[in-house]
Parts: structure tokens; C-alpha cells; sequence
């Protein structure tokens, strides 16, 4: 009885896999910047971002909601992606192997500016990232895949990466771990080779900090154009006006100091959309971003100064400029992490959004209004780049 209670167990899961390994359409993403989110939950943010992709990465579409489909990356593991962002193939058009996906060989090597991880794979599938600090490390989990690698080259040209290993920690997961050299991290990228179906992670090295001069920082002026952001409580003046106004302070502060290298997403009242922004921005490739805001709530008691940046490595440089500010006599409205805005999602470079202050509170708003006040501001911003610095040395 006790076998037979056995078979028929079997049999019910076998029929269930076998139902659901059929219940899908394939399907490859398109389009700038496609990204996975880890539910249909909304917020004026958006979902809840789990990585960014690739172009033309192959992925099983399960269910349909409004405007998102449901994806299986793995056995386990399932994901949301905007039906805008993906095309559905036709049947002549599926892979065949793509229950049968394996890695190859690695090499681990670097050029002038990157170090990088190229890993063979037969198929481009899809991956997530994070960051982990003490130590530093990067890990990229690739759905879909088992090992196969029974070769990692590791070259005196590689830098930054200390080390490089996998696991498999799920049948149909491999996850590639990367210890870094340095404590902060500055960045990465991923990304599939355009002719073949190798795997990049490329990891940017640690510039030269010794010298600020030297290095490469971006600056953008939240909002613009169409968008102009929040309202002064009492002034009605613009978020975006104000923004461009303390952006520019930023930057004539730093090339007082001596940084040549410069890049501001917009110089004028302008409209940008996040994509044309990320795009700039990697074109510039800065060393790191600082995005600048100003704050509104629905109570008008809320006021105060705010830091926020979406990736534990990345978290330093906004807690060094936020100790800055709040010596304006702001009060501390926060740290934010794991904050949800489009330009805090690249992972390329280390990033911080400020909050300046609350147009919606007529004591922030004042602030805001003054000339003094706002060069002031630059001042902290670029104080608080400085000490970050230091505690990398």
C-alpha cells in the first residue's frame, strides 16, 4: 500500500512538472534599458527594481497582468517585466536547448581603464546582481544556467578583481562571486558580448583619488522642462529651476577646485527622461553621480535635509555629504537606502541623490529662496565628496 502511495505521488508530480514546463512563451527583451522588478506592487516610483538587462535575452513568460508579464527565471525563482520591454516569439522562433543551458570557460583579465569576467555561455539569459561590503564583493546570480566550467583563466591584467569562483547553489542557478581589491566599491556593468553569447561583467577600477582633480563627476539638476517637480509652499517658485540653480553652484565650486572633467546632465530648463539621462551618463562614465532635488510632503511641518542611494556599496559617499548639510542647521529628514529612482538604478558608477531641503515648509523654503543658502549648499556637497575621499585613503 505504502508503495503504491508512493507511485501515485510520483506520478501527480511528474504530471504537474510536465504541465508546467509547457505552460510558457518565449521571449527576448528589447528596447533601452529593460529591467525585472521583483513584483506588480507600484509606488509613484515604480515597482521594485530587481536589475536592469541586456538587449535580446531570453526569457519564459508565464502569466499576463496589465501592463507586465510574469517571468521564470528558474525553478524558483520568478520575476516582472514591462510587456513594452520584451517581444514574443513565434514558435519556429524558440530555442530548443533552453532547458539545457550550461557555462563554459572563464577568463578573468584587464585592459587599461576595466577589469573584466568573460563566461561562455550557449544562450543569452537573464542575471541579477548585488553588492556586499566586509569585504567587498560583487556576486551576479545567471538563471537558467548549470556549470560546466572547469576552467577559470585568472590574468596579471586584472587589477581590481582579487578573485573570481562559482557555486551552484540551485540546480538551475550559477552564481559567479567576485572579491574586489578595494574596500569601496565603484562600479560595474553587465552585459552580453554583441556577436557572441559570452557574458561580461566589466568592474570598473578605483581612480586616482590622491589627486580630485583628476577625477570624473556628473552632477544632475532634477527634473526639467515638462517636469518641473514641487511647488513652493508660499513663493511657488519651481523644483526644477531650483535645482539647475544649485547644480551650476556645484559645478563652478568644483572647477574652482580644479576638476576639469565636469559633465552636467542638463545646463538649461530642458526635457529629459531617465533613459536619455542613464544613457548620457554612461557615455560620460564618471567616476560618480550626484543628483540634486528638492523635497515636498503633504503635511507642511516636514522639513529637513535627506541623502539617498539605492546599493549598499554605494551608501559612503551619501552618508559623507549628508554629515555635510545637516551642519547648515537643516534638520536630518534621513539616510535613504534601497531608494527606488531611476538614476540611483545603474549600477556603473557609485551615486547619491540629495535632498536639498522641503519647498513644502516655509522655513525650508526660505532657505531655498536665499543665494547664500544655496552656494552654501554647493559647498556641503562638495565637503562631503571630500570626506568620503578620505576615508578611502
Amino acid at each position: 500500500m505504502k508503495l503504491i502511495y508512493v507511485l501515485l505521488v510520483l506520478m501527480v508530480i511528474q504530471t504537474n512538472s510536465s504541465a508546467q514546463s509547457k505552460s510558457y512563451i518565449l521571449a527576448r527583451t528589447t528596447g533601452n534599458l529593460p529591467f525585472l522588478e521583483y513584483g506588480i506592487g507600484d509606488d509613484r516610483l515604480g515597482g521594485a527594481k530587481m536589475t536592469y538587462l541586456d538587449s535580446n535575452i531570453l526569457l519564459k513568460v508565464t502569466d499576463s497582468f496589465k501592463t507586465d508579464y510574469k517571468v521564470q527565471l528558474s525553478q524558483y525563482h520568478f520575476a516582472y517585466i514591462a510587456k513594452e520591454s520584451v517581444k514574443l516569439l513565434k514558435k519556429e522562433s524558440a530555442v530548443s536547448n533552453h532547458n539545457n543551458n550550461t557555462s563554459n570557460s572563464w577568463k578573468v583579465y584587464g585592459d587599461s581603464l576595466f577589469d573584466y569576467i568573460a563566461i561562455s555561455l550557449n544562450e543569452r539569459l537573464p542575471y541579477s546582481s548585488r553588492q556586499l561590503i566586509n569585504p567587498s564583493k560583487i556576486t551576479v546570480d545567471l538563471f537558467g544556467v548549470t556549470t560546466n566550467t572547469n576552467w577559470v583563466t585568472q590574468l596579471k591584467t586584472a587589477k581590481e578583481i582579487k578573485n573570481a569562483w562559482y557555486e551552484q547553489p540551485e540546480d538551475d542557478v550559477l552564481r559567479v562571486n567576485i572579491e574586489l581589491k578595494h574596500t569601496q566599491h565603484w562600479g560595474y556593468s553587465i552585459y552580453y558580448d554583441s556577436l557572441l553569447t559570452k557574458l561580461i561583467i566589466k568592474v570598473k577600477r578605483q581612480p586616482n583619488i590622491a589627486d580630485i582633480k583628476k577625477l570624473r563627476i556628473a552632477i544632475d539638476a532634477g527634473h526639467g522642462g515638462e517636469n518641473s517637480g514641487a511647488t513652493g509652499v508660499t513663493s511657488f517658485i519651481l523644483e526644477k529651476d531650483y535645482t539647475l540653480l544649485m547644480a551650476k553652484q556645484l559645478e563652478a565650486a568644483l572647477k574652482k577646485a580644479g576638476i576639469k572633467n565636469v559633465f552636467m546632465t542638463r545646463k538649461i530648463d530642458t526635457t529629459l527622461d531617465m533613459p536619455e539621462r542613464i544613457m548620457m551618463l554612461r557615455k560620460f562614465n564618471p567616476d560618480f553621480l550626484i543628483s540634486i532635488h528638492l523635497n515636498s510632503a503633504s503635511v507642511d511641518s516636514v522639513k529637513g535635509t535627506s541623502t539617498y542611494y539605492r546599493y549598499i556599496g554605494f551608501r559612503p559617499l551619501s552618508v559623507s555629504i549628508l554629515n555635510q548639510m545637516l551642519s547648515l542647521k537643516l534638520n536630518e529628514y534621513g539616510n535613504v537606502g534601497h531608494f527606488n529612482f531611476a538614476l540611483s538604478g545603474p549600477t556603473d558608477y557609485p551615486n547619491c541623490l540629495v535632498e536639498v531641503a522641503f519647498l513644502s515648509n516655509k522655513e525650508d523654503e526660505k532657505k531655498i529662496l536665499s543665494q547664500v543658502f544655496r552656494k552654501a549648499v554647493a559647498q556641503k556637497i562638495y565637503a562631503g565628496i571630500q570626506d568620503w575621499l578620505k576615508t578611502i585613503k
